[in-house]
C-alpha cells in the first residue's frame, strides 16, 4: 500500500494524490512513466531529482530496500556501523581473494532508501584534479574533467555550519563549497582531544603529511579535517536530500520493497536493441511485474547490481551468458569488468587509562543508550561525529614508481590514504571490539588500485548473489602501497604529539611493525578487507572505443533507451570515498539526459597529457 509522508495520507484502493508518492504496492503505479530509475543511492537519487524538476515528465524511482526512517543506527552518525550486516544491507561475500592469500569476507552495500548513502561513513572527499582530468582523457569528453565537474561539485554541496556552530573558515575553504545544494555537508560538530594532537603530528613531519587546508580543491596530498555528509547533527543521505524532500512534487514517485530483476527490449531503431521495460519483483517467490517508459530506464543499482541486471538481462561477455543460456541480445566483454576497490586494514594503539576515547559508547551499554536518548533531544553530543574528524591522502615514495605505470591519476591524487579515529574501530571480524580501555585506530586504505576485479553471475535467479570479486591486492604494487602507508600510520602515531596519549600498538599489528617489511606484507595479506568502495564494473569509455560497457553520456553500448548511473560507471576509482564522485557524475548526468550538458572533445588536454583517449 502507499505509505503516509509528511505531504500526505496514505491512501489505498489505488486512489492517486498529489501529495504522497512512496508506495509499496506497485498496482497502484502509473502505467507508464518517462522515466525509471533503478535505485536510490546517491546516483539515483540525484538522477531522478534533477529529471522529476522538470514538471512534464514523470519519474518513478524502485528502491528493493526499506524505508530508514525513525532508524537511529542509519541517523546518527556515530553509530553507522550498527547497521551492516542488517535488513538495510545486501549482505554479500566476495569470491576467495588470491591477493588475501584466499580469504573471503562480508561486503555491505546499502539496500534501503538512499542505498549505501544510508549505510556508508558519511566522508566527503571529491577527489583530486588529476582524477577527473583522466576521466576526461580515457572517455575523450572534457565534460567529465575537474573544471567542467566543479561547479556540478558546489550544485550538489549545501555547505552550512557544524552542530556547535564553530567557525570553519580556519579549517577548510569555505569559498570553495556550494551552499544551495541538496546534501548537507558540514565539518565535525563535536571536538575531541585527538583532534590538536593529529594536527600537532603534521606541523611536526610536515612533506607530504603537512597540514592541507582543504583537500576538496583539487590537490588532495596532505593531513586535513574531513568533510562530512550531516545536516543538523545527522545523516545527509540520497534518501533525506534529494528524495523526501520532494515528495510533494506531483511527477515523483517511489517504490520500495521491489527488485528489479532485468531490463526488457521493447524494439529496434536503425538495428540497435531499444531497451525501454523493466520487470521487478518483491521477493523470489512473489510474481514478477512489468512496466514501460516512454524515454529511458536508468540503471542506478550501484557497481555490483547494475551490472548484474545487465547480465541477465542478455546484456554482456558472449561466453558468460551462453554458459548460463541466456540469450544475447547485446556481446559485451566489458560488463562486469574492471571494477575497483579501496583495501583497507585497521591498526590499532591502546591508549593511557584516563584519556578521552569514544570507546564507552561501545562498550558501555547504559552510557550508550543515555547518548542515543541526549541525541535525539539535542542533535548534539559525540554521537555527530562519523569516526574521523581528521584524514590524509599520501603517495609513496617515487623510487617505488620508478619502471612501473603508477596507477595514480597524478602528482594531486594519492597512493595511500590514512583515517584516524578516537576510539576502536574494525572493518574486520578478525579484531572485535575490547570489553574495557581506550583506544586509537589509525586506517591505511590503498587508494589508487592497479589490481582489477569483476562482477559475474552463476545463476539466472536474479535473487542470487552475483560472484563479487573486487581484487583485493591481487596487484603487487597494491602490497607494497598497503605496506608502506601501514609504516607511515606507524610513523605517525611515533609524533611527539601522541607521546602522552598512546601506550602501544596490539594485536597482529603490533608484531608486523616490529617484523619489518616481510612481515607488514603478512599482516595485510591476513587482516585487510576494503572500505567498500567498488567502483567501473560498467566503465564508460570514448564513443568510438570498442572497450567499455558505457558512452561518455552514459548510456550502455549498443543499446537505446538504456543509461546507467552510478559508480560503476567511473572509468578509474577516484582517490577518494565515493560517494562524493558519485553525486558528482549524477549531477552531470542529469544535465546530459536533460541536453544542457553536450558530451565533447578532449582531445586538447589529451594531447597536453600524453594519453590517448581511444581506449
Amino acid at each position: 500500500m502507499r505509505r503516509a509522508t509528511s505531504c500526505g495520507f496514505a491512501l489505498t484502493l489505488g486512489i492517486r494524490s498529489a501529495l504522497a508518492a512512496l508506495y509499496t504496492d506497485a498496482s497502484q503505479l502509473n502505467k507508464t512513466y518517462d522515466y525509471v530509475v533503478v535505485g536510490s543511492g546517491p546516483g539515483g537519487s540525484t538522477v531522478a531529482n534533477r529529471l522529476s524538476e522538470d514538471s512534464s515528465v514523470n519519474v518513478l524511482v524502485i528502491e528493493a530496500g526499506g524505508n530508514p526512517d525513525g532508524n537511529v543506527l542509519a541517523e546518527a552518525p556515530w553509530l553507522a556501523p550498527g547497521d551492516l550486516n542488517t535488513a538495510y544491507d545486501w549482505n554479500f561475500t566476495t569470491t576467495s581473494q588470491p591477493g588475501l592469500d584466499g580469504r573471503s569476507f562480508s561486503y555491505n552495500r546499502g539496500k534501503a532508501l538512499g542505498g549505501s548513502s544510508t549505510l556508508n561513513f558519511m566522508v566527503w572527499t571529491r577527489g583530486s584534479r588529476d582524477d577527473y582530468d583522466r576521466w576526461a582523457n580515457v572517455t575523450g569528453d572534457d565534460g567529465w574533467g575537474w573544471d567542467k565537474l566543479e561547479p556540478y561539485m558546489r550544485k550538489a554541496e549545501g555547505l552550512h555550519a557544524p552542530t556547535d556552530n564553530h567557525d570553519m573558515s580556519s579549517q577548510i575553504n569555505t569559498t570553495a563549497h556550494g551552499t544551495e545544494g541538496p546534501l548537507g555537508i558540514t565539518l565535525p560538530g563535536y571536538s575531541v582531544p585527538t583532534d590538536a594532537r593529529v594536527l600537532n603530528a603534521t606541523k611536526e613531519i610536515g612533506g607530504q603529511f603537512a597540514y592541507n587546508e582543504d583537500m576538496n580543491t583539487g590537490n588532495s596530498i596532505g593531513t586535513g579535517w574531513s568533510i562530512v555528509a550531516q545536516r543538523d547533527g545527522a545523516r545527509s543521505s540520497g534518501w533525506t536530500s534529494y528524495i523526501k524532500p520532494y515528495l510533494n512534487r506531483t511527477n515523483f514517485d517511489v517504490l520500495i520493497g521491489h527488485q528489479v530483476t532485468k531490463v526488457v527490449q521493447t524494439g529496434k531503431e536503425k538495428n540497435t536493441p531499444v531497451f525501454r521495460g523493466i520487470q521487478f519483483a518483491q521477493n523470489s517467490s512473489a510474481p514478477v511485474q512489468s512496466l514501460n517508459v516512454t524515454k529511458e530506464v536508468i540503471l542506478s543499482a550501484g557497481a555490483a547490481m547494475s551490472p548484474q541486471i545487465l547480465l541477465l538481462s542478455g546484456i554482456g561477455p558472449k561466453d558468460e551468458l551462453s554458459a548460463l543460456d541466456i540469450p544475447v541480445v547485446v556481446d559485451n566483454e566489458a560488463v562486469g569488468k574492471n571494477m575497483q576497490d579501496h583495501a583497507l586494514i585497521t591498526n590499532v594503539y591502546s591508549v593511557k587509562q584516563g584519556m578521552f576515547t569514544l570507546d564507552p559508547v561501545s562498550q558501555n551499554a547504559t552510557f550508550a543508550a543515555e547518548a542515543i536518548t541526549e541525541w535525539n533531544q539535542t542533535r548534539d553530543n559525540e554521537l555527530v561525529l562519523n569516526a574521523c574528524n581528521q584524514l590524509g591522502w599520501h603517495r609513496v615514495n617515487d623510487s617505488l614508481i620508478q619502471g612501473k605505470t603508477d596507477p595514480s591519476a597524478g602528482p594531486t591524487s594519492g597512493h595511500y590514504e590514512l583515517i584516524y579515529t578516537d576510539a576502536f574501530v574494525s572493518f574486520t571480524d578478525a579484531l572485535t571490539q575490547p570489553a574495557q580501555g581506550g583506544y586509537f585506530t589509525i586506517f591505511a586504505n590503498v587508494v589508487s588500485p592497479a589490481s582489477r576485479g569483476s562482477l559475474s553471475i552463476n545463476s539466472t535467479d536474479p535473487f542470487v548473489q552475483p560472484l563479487l570479486n573486487p581484487g583485493i591486492l591481487a596487484d603487487d604494487f597494491d602490497l607494497v602501497t598497503m605496506r608502506e602507508a601501514i609504516k607511515a600510520g606507524a610513523a605517525f602515531a611515533n609524533a611527539s604529539s601522541f607521546s602522552d596519549f598512546l601506550v602501544e600498538p596490539i594485536g597482529p599489528y603490533a608484531d608486523a611493525i616490529k617484523g619489518g617489511d616481510a612481515a607488514i606484507e603478512a599482516y595485510a595479506k591476513n587482516l585487510t578487507t576494503t572500505v567498500w568502495h567498488i567502483t567501473s564494473s560498467l566503465s564508460m569509455t570514448s564513443e568510438k572505443s570498442k572497450d567499455g560497457a558505457l558512452n561518455p553520456d552514459l548510456t550502455v553500448k549498443g543499446t537505446v533507451g538504456l543509461r546507467v548511473v552510478d559508480a560503476s560507471a567511473f572509468p578509474f576509482i577516484p582517490a577518494a570515498h565515493t560517494q562524493a564522485p558519485t553525486y558528482i557524475l549524477a549531477e552531470r548526468a542529469a544535465d546530459i539526459i536533460k541536453g544542457k550538458s553536450s558530451t565533447g572533445s578532449s582531445s586538447t588536454l589529451s594531447l597536453a597529457l600524453g594519453i590517448s583517449s581511444d581506449l
